[in-house]
C-alpha cells in the first residue's frame, strides 16, 4: 500500500488558506494525487436547534466542531480507506443531508482555524502550515464573503467578529502558529511558498 500524507493550513478566518490549499492542490491535480478536506464541513449536528439557537453558537470554538467525526476519518484516510465527508450548510447553520465522497489519494490537505490547535489531529499531519495575514485584512475579506455570499447584515458580521471570531482568534488560533513547520505571509498571494511546498510534496509522491 502506497504511503499517505496529510497537510494541515491553519490561519485566522479569511487569511487565505483555502486559497492556498487549492493552489497546491492544483500545482499537483497532473498526478491525480491530492484530495482537499474542509474543517468547517465538520461543524456538529446542529438540526435539533432552531435557528435562533443556531445562530447564537460559537462557531470558532473547539467544542462546536464534531472532532472524534474528523479524527476517524483523517485516520482512514491515512490508512487507504475512503471516506463520506459531510458538507455544511453556511446559510442555515447546519449539515445538509448530502456528502462528499473523498476517494483514496496519497496525499491530503485539510484546511481550518484550528487545525494546528486539535493535538490528536496535529499529530496525524505530515507538513503543518499556518497562514499569517494581517487582521485588518482578514476582517475585510470576512466581512465582504459574509455580507455577497452569505447575506447577513452587516450588524450581525461585526458582532460576531467582535464577540466571538476576535477573541477565539486570540485565545486558540494566534497561539497554534507556534505548532507550524513553515508559516507563509499571505496577503496578495505567495507563490513563492506555494511552489517550494508544491515541490516537496511531489517529492513525497515520487
Amino acid at each position: 500500500m502506497k504511503q499517505t500524507y496529510l497537510i494541515l493550513i491553519a490561519g485566522g478566518t479569511a487569511s487565505g488558506k483555502t486559497t492556498v490549499a487549492e493552489k497546491i492542490a492544483k500545482d499537483l491535480l497532473q498526478n491525480k494525487s491530492v484530495c482537499y478536506l474542509a474543517m468547517d464541513n465538520y461543524y456538529k449536528e446542529f438540526k435539533n436547534l432552531s435557528d435562533d439557537e443556531r445562530k447564537k453558537i460559537n462557531y470558532d470554538h473547539p467544542n462546536s466542531y464534531d472532532l472524534t467525526l474528523l479524527e476517524n476519518h483523517l485516520n482512514i484516510l491515512k490508512n487507504g480507506g475512503e471516506i463520506e465527508m459531510p458538507i455544511y450548510d453556511y446559510t442555515n447553520n447546519c449539515r445538509t443531508d448530502k456528502t462528499i465522497k473523498i476517494a483514496k489519494s496519497e496525499v491530503y490537505i485539510l484546511d481550518g482555524i484550528l487545525a494546528l490547535h486539535v493535538e490528536t489531529i496535529r499529530n496525524l499531519a505530515d507538513l503543518k502550515l499556518f497562514i499569517k495575514t494581517p487582521d485588518d485584512i482578514r476582517f475585510i475579506r470576512r466581512f465582504e464573503r459574509d455580507f455577497t455570499e452569505r447575506h447577513r447584515s452587516q450588524t450581525s458580521i461585526i458582532e460576531q467578529y467582535l464577540n466571538t471570531v476576535r477573541p477565539m482568534h486570540i485565545h486558540f488560533v494566534e497561539p497554534s502558529i507556534d505548532f507550524a513547520d513553515i508559516i507563509i505571509p499571505y496577503l496578495n498571494g505567495n507563490d513563492i511558498a506555494i511552489d517550494l511546498i508544491a515541490t516537496k510534496v511531489k517529492s513525497w509522491i515520487k
